[in-house]
C-alpha cells in the first residue's frame, strides 16, 4: 500500500489552506466550517477548526489532501 504524502497538515492555519489551494473552500463549506474564510482563519489550525466544529479530523485532513494533490 503505497501512503500519499500529506500536503495539508493539522498544524497549517485555515488561511494558508484556503490560500494555497482554493478548492479547499468546497471541503471547509461541505464539511460545516465557514470560518475558513472569515477573519478567524489565519489564527486557527486546521485542527482547531475541526475541533470546535464537531468534525472528525483524520476524515476532513483526508477530504482536504485529496484537493491538495489533484494537478
Amino acid at each position: 500500500m503505497i501512503k500519499m504524502k500529506r500536503k495539508i497538515t493539522k498544524d497549517m492555519n485555515l488561511g494558508e489552506v484556503v490560500s494555497k489551494y482554493p478548492k479547499a473552500i468546497e471541503v471547509f463549506m461541505k464539511r460545516g466550517l465557514p470560518c475558513a474564510i472569515c477573519e478567524i482563519a489565519f489564527s486557527e489550525t486546521v485542527e482547531q477548526g475541526a475541533a470546535s466544529h464537531g468534525i472528525d479530523l483524520k476524515s476532513l485532513l483526508k477530504d482536504l489532501n485529496k484537493i491538495a494533490t489533484k494537478k
